[in-house]
């Protein structure tokens, strides 16, 4: 079993229109609802890959009964007036625009504490961890670190992807595995990363050294980055794939925990990462995000090409 935390989960909302024009009245051709969020993303994708998961987090009554209701094994803190939107904007040439709103403050000031005693009490069965996703007002950053090293002391996995203090705090626990889009790098090592796989390697390999276990970073239709104590490897497929990628980095993550989960001593990112890439891909070609195409994974696998980076400094 795989766990999932979401502190500030949404309501993801996909709107279709033929074209976006700022001031103007726009017709929508299709809407898609969804309970998401990025850990319940993952638990999403996880399902579709074979594996068993419980999404945790902090959500209200309502958005924890749509996620049973969908099929996802759920245990959330009751610590939300309610659960906020997300807003993602499709067009005909594949072109997203996003509108996110910020989560409430939280309603019980335990919340935190709750939400740690639940991850601690499903810990003995469970084989991996994710940590995914922003923070609600009041959630002290440093949470998703506490839980990270709770869970690396009892042996099991954990991928922290989250962003800003969270993310700061988060590259201090050793042995946990990163996942940040370019951005979210350059912002943690405090200074811009060009978008070459040898920059963002170099910027990932300064991070590792000071204790996570890998750190995967993401970049977009480039593929992504992988680096640990053993090396640094780029993967990404031949052209991109187009669609809309709200979801697709919650797919890589869901390949890499699985992975993780699989073999939990040492992890071969040459082999691992053309799952990723592939689940990744095939998460875009799927309209809303927390879905994959089963056969575009299978299909796109065998396209991604997976290469060793050579760091510019020793």
């Amino acid at each position: 079993m795989i766990l999932t935390v979401t502190m500030n989960p949404a309501y993801d909302i996909t709107y279709t229109v033929d074209a976006v024009t700022l001031g103007s009245v726009h017709r929508v051709s299709k809407v898609a609802v969804r309970a998401g969020g990025k850990g319940v993303n993952v638990a999403r994708v996880l399902g579709q890959l074979g594996r068993e998961s419980v999404a945790l987090g902090l959500a209200d009554a309502a958005f924890t009964r749509d996620l049973t209701d969908s099929g996802i094994s759920a245990d959330f803190v009751m610590a939300l007036s309610h659960v906020r939107r997300t807003v993602v904007i499709t067009e005909p040439d594949t072109r997203t625009t996003s509108l996110w709103e910020p989560g409430p403050r939280l309603a019980v000031d335990d919340a935190g504490i709750q939400l740690r005693q639940r991850v601690r009490a499903r810990l003995p069965q469970a084989r991996g961890l994710v940590v995914a996703g922003s923070l609600p007002p009041g959630i002290d950053p440093a949470l998703p670190a506490e839980l990270a090293e709770i869970a690396i002391a009892a042996g099991i996995p954990v991928i922290c992807d989250v962003d800003d203090d969270a993310l700061r705090a988060a590259a201090s626990v050793a042995g946990t595995v990163l996942m940040p889009n370019r951005d979210e790098l350059s912002r943690l090592i405090g200074t811009p990363v060009a978008d070459t796989a040898t920059a963002v390697a170099d910027a990932a390999k300064s991070l590792v050294a000071a204790g996570p276990r890998a750190v995967v970073a993401t970049r977009g239709e480039r593929g992504l980055v992988a680096v640990d104590a053993d090396g640094a490897w780029a993967a990404a497929l031949p052209q991109p794939v187009r669609g809309n990628p709200t979801g697709a980095g919650d797919a890589a993550t869901a390949a890499v925990i699985a992975a993780l989960a699989d073999h939990q001593d040492r992890i071969d990112w040459a082999t691992v990462l053309a799952d990723v890439v592939a689940a990744s891909a095939a998460a875009v070609t799927v309209a809303t995000a927390g879905g994959i195409d089963a056969a575009a994974r299978d299909a796109l696998r065998p396209l991604v090409t997976v290469t060793p980076v050579e760091p510019s400094c020793p």
